[in-house]
């Protein structure tokens, strides 16, 4: 089955204005002024969606989401639930890299894994970090760099805790080691071999990164920091890291997320090394001077596409800068071949959004059709 979207308002990310979209399963097949698909139709079926009136834009990218659920710091009942396949398809996420948190004892690598098979199965796009918040961190074979070499939904390490009471405080030396493996493990075995930071609010903030990007053979564009908009001494020194070639990410909530980006865009922040995601059903705690947890809540999917509608509503970036903070700016960081852009020989992932609401009205993941006139066609095995 073929799919034309005509009249469409595209955004590649890069604004082509109007455009019709020809696609098939997995692949897009041609983007031109206008498709004339009468030939097609003599021999296939063609499914044509008016979008007029509406942004086509690429499928997002969440770099960071706990596709088993999160937190525990409050008890085995505090445990928050798994990611379902309609959370991702109503949060616009085509694209999602799972890993684990706090918890790695009673969550696993091999269920990680096995949870972003299934999701994979189901129509959306996984890949995964091996590793939790602890040093030595757990592994499926023993090591990260045999993880990234022999297992193909594993593309680096996370998320190592810095700056954080809950890490396994690790040393300089701990750290690097874990960035070398990941990069030895991505070079042999084909992928990007990233380390992805989770980071405290602990005084040190990124020093230790900052310290082994100085000191250190190590490449800055390997080291990923995330929970970077804790408070501004944290985001100047994100600012300061990208600088030097790593990438950052800013964790999206319903709220404060765009005020941060307007921070960093105002701060002379690069563009091109800030990613978005949305910590999805990980565990949200909050605990008082004393480090006493005094509350938990669930982080939603759903942050990502409210972040770039008040980016864009505040005048912070256009709408097509915004898209590269969940496109392109992440494919890159993750080096993720045929992901964040709509091209020819692309995959299929994109969304159609109502110009006027920022509502989602279509998703479609690898060409498939998942939602339709803003309501799940397409649901997980068990929903």
């Amino acid at each position: 089955m073929f799919t034309l979207i005509k009249n469409a308002n595209l955004f590649t990310p890069k604004h082509l204005g109007k455009k019709d979209i020809l696609f098939t399963q997995n692949k897009i097949l041609k983007i031109e002024d206008e498709i004339d698909v009468q030939p097609l139709q003599q021999l296939f079926t063609v499914k044509i969606i008016d979008a007029k009136n509406n942004y086509v834009v690429p499928g997002f990218i969440d770099p960071h989401i706990h596709l088993l659920g999160g937190g525990g710091e409050g008890g085995f009942e505090k445990r928050t639930p798994e990611v379902q396949l309609s959370d991702l398809i109503k949060s616009g996420l085509t694209t999602v890299v799972g890993l684990l948190g706090t918890d790695g004892t009673t969550r696993h690598v091999t269920s990680l894994l096995a949870k972003a098979r299934g999701l994979e199965k189901e129509g959306a796009s996984t890949f995964m970090y091996t590793g939790n918040y602890d040093v030595p961190t757990p592994t499926i074979t023993g090591n990260v760099k045999d993880d990234i070499i022999l297992i193909d939904k594993i593309i680096g390490t996370a998320e190592i805790a810095i700056s954080d009471s809950r890490s396994g405080q690790p040393t300089i030396q701990d750290l690097a080691k874990i960035i070398g493996d990941s990069r030895v493990g991505g070079l042999i075995g084909g992928k990007v071999g990233v380390t992805h930071f989770h980071t405290g609010p602990g005084k040190d903030y990124l020093s230790p990164l900052h310290e082994i990007i100085d000191q250190y053979e190590l490449p800055a564009s390997k080291i990923y920091a995330t929970h970077i908009n804790r408070s501004k001494s944290l985001m100047n020194d994100a600012i300061a890291l990208g600088k030097k070639g790593a990438f950052i990410d800013i964790t999206c909530d319903y709220d404060t997320a765009f005020g941060w980006v307007k921070y960093y865009v105002e701060n002379d922040g690069q563009l091109s090394q800030l990613t978005l995601s949305t910590d999805g059903n990980g565990s949200l705690p909050t605990f008082d001077e004393n480090g006493k947890l005094t509350g938990l809540e669930v982080a939603p999917t759903d942050t990502i596409i409210k972040t770039i509608q008040k980016v864009v509503e505040h005048n912070i970036l256009s709408l097509e800068d915004a898209l590269t903070l969940v496109t392109t700016n992440t494919s890159q960081a993750l080096e993720l071949e045929s992901k964040g852009k709509l091209e020819k020989d692309y995959d299929a992932d994109l969304l159609i959004i109502n110009k006027d609401t920022f509502k989602l009205n279509e998703v479609f993941m690898r060409g498939r059709q998942m939602m339709s006139n803003g309501a799940v066609v397409v649901k997980g095995t068990f929903e």
